[in-house]
């Protein structure tokens, strides 16, 4: 079977000089797993918008409103960490819209990849740490609304804590917030999901995929969940220069194929996006990128 993708790197935005966010990437992702025959060409999608109806399930009028508009405050665009654009625009409903096409496709084939999203510290009312709208938090509300899931285990593997996801869904019995983040690291103030495991920075492989396994069947088996959300984040990479933590290339990869194992062995669909990734060598996050896919086509 043939994994399908869902990309929105054409949609770029105009960044300044010296911008830390990483925009190159995903297009030389998109390029490495077409190049690499890990994804056929006519596998990946380009990603339709998702609609202010969508947005809104998740995200409140006002702050859908200012996006759309550019009428976010001074101090909203500083904790947003971009420039408003109209190009920012079309690339956050672009990569929400890439989920959520992933979201309804892994229901029926069992496991598709969005090639960006994972924008978890957008929280309904505001954006932060370059997370504009959450596009798993938005794919959920559509799954729902379409009746095509209810129960939802979100799987979290970016070495930042997906504030934002935690605080959507902290009184939502359906969905299962799982994180394992740097304890140190961004962002500060931790808003706390169903199950938080915290990393000393430096954690390495053995240390780290240790955890993972003890969590994993604890997350799957409480979550009782229709379909899972998975957030392959590859700033634990040890070249990461915000992670601060140690993991290898092949300790990721183990990572990665740990969650689908466990999502296999139990008949669970999952849906999978990239995250965050700010190696001290673009090429580094783009190779961890590549593995998830790399993984992820053997589970079809």
């Amino acid at each position: 079977m043939t994994l399908h993708v869902w990309s929105s790197a054409h949609y770029v935005i105009p960044l300044p000089d010296g911008h830390r966010f990483p925009i190159a990437k995903y297009a030389l992702l998109r390029d490495a797993l077409v190049s690499a025959g890990i994804v056929r060409a006519e596998a990946v999608h380009d990603p339709a918008r998702a609609t202010p109806e969508q947005l809104v399930r998740v995200h409140t009028d006002d702050y859908v409103r200012a996006i759309m508009d550019g009428t976010l405050e001074p101090t909203a665009v500083r904790r947003l960490g971009f420039p408003w654009s109209s190009a920012l625009v079309e690339r956050s409903l672009r990569a929400v819209g890439g989920t959520l096409a992933a979201a309804h496709h892994a229901l029926g084939h069992g496991v598709a990849m969005n090639l960006a999203g994972g924008t978890h510290h957008a929280f309904a009312d505001r954006g932060e740490g370059f997370c504009v709208f959450n596009d798993v938090a938005v794919a959920i509300a559509d799954l729902r609304a379409s009746g095509s899931a209810r129960r939802v285990a979100v799987i979290d593997l970016d070495v930042h804590q997906g504030n934002g996801t935690h605080a959507i869904f902290a009184n939502d019995a359906d969905t299962y917030t799982f994180s394992m983040h740097g304890r140190r690291n961004y962002p500060f103030t931790k808003v706390p999901g169903t199950l938080d495991v915290e990393l000393d920075d430096g954690t390495a492989d053995a240390a780290y995929l240790a955890l993972l396994a003890d969590a994993l069947p604890r997350v799957l088996h409480d979550a009782r969940p229709d379909v899972v959300f998975y957030l392959a984040g590859a700033d634990p990479h040890e070249g990461d220069a915000l992670g601060r933590l140690a993991l290898t290339h092949a300790g990721l990869r183990r990572r990665d194929a740990m969650v689908l194992e466990a999502c296999r062995e139990v008949g669970l669909p999952v849906v999978i996006t990239i995250a965050g990734g700010y190696g001290r060598s673009i090429h580094d996050t783009v190779a961890v990128h590549v593995g998830t896919a790399e993984v992820a086509r053997t589970f079809l």
